[in-house]
């Protein structure tokens, strides 16, 4: 199985839409999303965000790194939420995320592959000690 995280996107046009959606229609639809991957034995994790006007952004385009608190001004994307799936492929995973209760301008999932410590040179000092990590976390 790999982990695959779907990453809810949207835009300050599609904020404003969800806004106007019934908040018990979309927990319910959510729950009900959430609940069908818990029975499929897919979903790992999965959390939404606060609005970004809570959040900070750190930029690390000088030498010094520069806070900027928001809202960030005009966004063409936000990130939003994500999922974590553990699944036998990226098609997988990709069906999982047509399935997503999401709709509206700008609104995408986007589908990664979680890097494993696997995937890493397995003789580096680093790598040994993030294996010892996810032990210690119970996340290996």
């Amino acid at each position: 199985m790999t982990k695959y995280m779907l990453i809810m996107r949207g835009t300050d046009e599609g904020q404003a839409d969800d806004e106007a959606m019934d908040l018990t229609e979309v927990i319910a639809a959510t729950g009900r999303y959430n609940e069908q991957m818990m029975d499929a034995g897919v979903l790992t994790a999965g959390e939404g965000l606060a609005d970004a006007s809570e959040g900070a952004v750190v930029d690390f385009s000088t030498d010094t790194p520069v806070v900027t608190d928001g809202p960030y001004g005009e966004t063409k994307e936000l990130f939003n939420g994500f999922w974590i799936l553990d699944v036998g492929s990226k098609e997988e995973a990709v069906e999982w995320a047509k399935r997503a209760p999401l709709s509206g301008p700008g609104t995408k999932l986007e589908v990664r592959r979680v890097h494993g410590v696997e995937d890493f040179p397995q003789d580096n000092e680093w790598i040994e000690k993030e294996k010892e990590w996810r032990k210690e976390l119970g996340t290996e």
